[in-house]
């Protein structure tokens, strides 16, 4: 999971604002879109720096994933344009499983960001899928997190 810095987050730094701590201040330098959590999480140990920590800052709206934060940029839009490869028509059997990858890979990552922190090991998992046999597998536990009505869009790129 990558987060990033929001507009925000980066005018309370600058401003030396107080939602922000000393400590936590050094670990929000660290989340530049290159870095996972778990990187950053590492890095900041022998600071302290905890998950409460970092979920006090996405709280605050001071940090944002980084999936999310074209949608978040854009109020208008609910949900990230479906991918093209997600739209083709077409028996599934018809798509190669490195589309039907590619198209359930995009989805997965929407789906597990959107779970937050309580989804951080699916979210990694889903990130560590390295194709269509592995990210396949993951698909029960994916709509056992997030339902059967948000998991029918990757169901469908996957085996649809």
């Amino acid at each position: 999971m990558i987060l990033l810095k929001t507009a925000a987050g980066q005018q309370a730094f600058k401003e030396r604002h107080g939602a922000l701590s000393l400590r936590q201040r050094s670990a929000f330098l660290l989340f530049d879109g290159q870095r996972s959590l778990a990187q950053v999480l590492e890095a900041t140990a022998a600071l302290g720096i905890s998950w409460d920590d970092v979920r006090n800052m996405v709280d605050a709206g001071l940090l944002e994933l980084a999936e999310a934060g074209p949608a978040a940029r854009n109020p208008g839009s609910a949900k990230p344009p479906v991918p093209p490869v997600a739209m083709s028509g077409g028996v599934g059997s018809e798509r190669s499983t490195s589309e039907r990858y590619q198209a359930g890979y995009l989805i997965a990552t929407e789906l597990t960001a959107a779970l937050g922190l309580r989804g951080f090991r699916l979210h990694l998992a889903v990130e560590g899928a390295t194709g269509f046999e592995s990210l396949a597998a993951l698909a029960p536990r994916i709509r056992e997190a997030v339902g059967a009505d948000k998991c029918a869009r990757l169901e469908h790129a996957l085996f649809g």
